[in-house]
């Protein structure tokens, strides 16, 4: 029987009561889920593929402004897409609905954009501090959605806050999907299309936890 992630269970959900939570958020949803993590990827995977063996000082310039100015935004409209459906949102636009990122362009991009510059200053040190970083910005994307009044910088500071204590079980939860991401790269990718939208929720899960928490 699947944990209920629930303020009356808040003590410390299992691992597994993130992954079954979302797991049965997405049950009789998961072609929505599935097309729309596959538009993302696409569209990732383009600007990768511009970016080329890095051989080229032109694609690579361009792959990099297409990551920086379409997919970081996209990304987090992924999120938000997927926060949405994770708080009963009818799916029906589901594929689409990581676009209207770019309704506020400015400041998904610039949110993103400070993000990347202030885990890649922190990478300069030492790369664990960057990857330190990169889990306590992980609830960003959630908190610039549900308060728009907050700054990028507010938004930032506020993951920071909510997952202080918290980055190394976000950590184990992603690690907790080791086996479903040796299976992508044994189904050349195929699978991902299926995985991705359960680790997106899995987090998700963790992070309405955490809100109820410190509520």
């Amino acid at each position: 029987m699947e944990e209920n992630l629930t303020p009356s269970t808040i003590g410390e959900p299992t691992l597994k009561s993130y992954r079954s939570a979302a797991k049965s958020a997405l049950s009789g949803h998961w072609v929505n889920a599935v097309l729309c993590t596959l538009v993302f990827l696409l569209i990732s995977g383009v600007a990768a593929a511009i970016s080329g063996d890095g051989q080229s000082a032109v694609r690579s310039l361009i792959g990099t402004a297409v990551t920086l100015l379409i997919v970081l935004p996209l990304g987090f409209g992924y999120s938000v897409s997927m926060l949405q459906h994770m708080q009963g949102m009818a799916d029906d636009d589901l594929v689409t609905r990581p676009f209207q990122a770019f309704k506020q362009y400015g400041r998904y991009l610039g949110t993103s954009i400070l993000m990347t510059v202030f885990i890649f200053l922190w990478s300069l040190l030492l790369i664990i501090p960057g990857i330190v970083k990169g889990y306590a910005y992980a609830m960003t994307p959630y908190i610039m959605h549900e308060h728009p009044e907050l700054s990028a910088s507010e938004c930032i500071d506020a993951s920071k806050k909510m997952m202080n204590g918290h980055k190394w079980r976000l950590f184990l939860l992603g690690l907790s999907f080791i086996g479903w991401l040796l299976l992508c790269v044994l189904t050349l990718g195929i699978l991902t299309l299926w995985v991705q939208p359960w680790m997106e929720c899995s987090r998700i899960s963790f992070y309405e936890q955490l809100k109820s928490r410190q509520a």
